[in-house]
Parts: structure tokens; C-alpha cells; sequence
């Protein structure tokens, strides 16, 4: 029988309470080495910050141990990740198309669940949650161009690729950039462990 989990809202305090427990999280859900995570934490840090930032948090019941997180806010020029893409948006559609997207954009930032907690339907869960009751008329985020559970289950909410083998400043691995119009369809079964993005 599986741990029952639960989830819930994070105001900006209780984020930065936990801080340390979400970018361990990040840590094991990315494989990333114990030296990639002071700067992981110094942009989390940042991201707190901008407006319209929502962030949940998913315990497990018997320890009260986070286990799952996932935030984003309102994605403004000016913010580096949405310049970025806006540039990525532009070159390959056009500025037109690319403000279609970008204009009016919940920048879905982090959605990670822990190794253990995987393929229970976690991240299905918090980013229909996230994404619920928002103002903005799309949602984008970057995930790892790839074949990989996080990809299925973006797809599986309404997110099309809007950009692939995408390079972001500075290296690191190809990412998939993926948009959804707002509200998410999100009725359709899919993978459930879900990790994305970078910066």
C-alpha cells in the first residue's frame, strides 16, 4: 500500500522556509551534483520575487517530509528565462506569434518529485493545481528534449512543443520548450513523476 500524500498551498514565507528541503528535491529528481545547487537555490531564490509566484509543496503523511514541489508566476520581459525563449519564439515564428505565447504567460518554473515518489500521478497533480484559477491566457515552461516521463505527462495536459533541441545561453543539455492554453484540459491519464526546466 502506498503513503498517502498531501498537498498543499506555499505563501512566499513558507517557501523560503523550506527552501533547503525543495532544492534537495531538485537535487535527486535531476541527478544534479551537490555542486549545481547553490546556484538552483540562489535562482529559486530570485523567483520568489516575481509577480503572481504560486508554489505548492507535497508531504508525505506518516513524516510530514516534503516529497514533491512545483512554482511559477507571471512571466515579464526582462525576466532571463522568458527573454530567452521570446528570442527562441521569435527567431522560429516570428515576434507576432512568439508574444502570442509570451504576452500574457504563466512560466511554469520547477515541477520536481522525488525518485521515491515517482509515477504516482504527483506531478499530474500539482501542475493541474498550479496552473488552476490563473489570470494569465497561456501556460509555457522548459523541460529536457528528451523521451521522458515529464515530457508524457506535459503532453498528456495539452502542452505542445513549441520549440526543440532548444540550447539555453551558457550549455547544458537540449530542452523542449512546451505552451498550453489556460485552463489545462488535464482529463486524460498519463505519467505521473515529473521534473523540469532549468533557471
Amino acid at each position: 500500500m502506498q503513503e498517502a500524500v498531501a498537498i498543499a498551498e506555499l505563501d512566499r514565507p513558507g517557501f523560503q522556509a523550506v527552501i533547503d528541503q525543495l532544492v534537495a528535491i531538485y537535487g535527486a529528481a535531476m541527478r544534479a551534483g551537490l555542486d549545481e545547487l547553490p546556484a538552483r537555490r540562489a535562482i529559486m531564490e530570485r523567483h520568489v520575487g516575481n509577480p503572481g509566484f504560486r508554489a505548492l509543496a507535497v508531504t508525505a503523511d506518516t513524516s510530514g517530509q516534503v516529497v514533491a514541489f512545483s512554482y511559477g508566476f507571471r512571466g515579464l520581459p526582462g525576466q532571463w528565462w522568458h527573454d530567452v525563449v521570446l528570442a527562441g519564439l521569435s527567431a522560429e515564428y516570428g515576434l507576432a506569434a512568439a508574444r502570442q505565447w509570451l504576452d500574457d504567460v504563466l512560466e511554469v518554473a520547477e515541477v520536481h518529485v522525488h525518485p521515491d515518489y515517482q509515477a504516482r500521478g504527483i506531478g499530474r497533480q500539482m501542475v493541474l493545481t498550479l496552473t488552476a484559477g490563473r489570470p494569465e491566457r497561456t501556460a509555457v515552461l522548459s523541460t529536457r528534449d528528451a523521451p521522458t516521463p515529464a515530457r508524457r505527462l506535459y503532453r498528456s495536459l495539452g502542452f505542445a512543443d513549441l520549440l526543440t533541441d532548444f540550447l539555453f545561453p551558457g550549455g547544458g543539455p537540449p530542452y523542449a520548450v512546451m505552451g498550453a492554453a489556460l485552463p489545462l484540459a488535464g482529463g486524460a491519464a498519463g505519467a505521473g513523476g515529473a521534473s523540469t526546466r532549468d533557471a
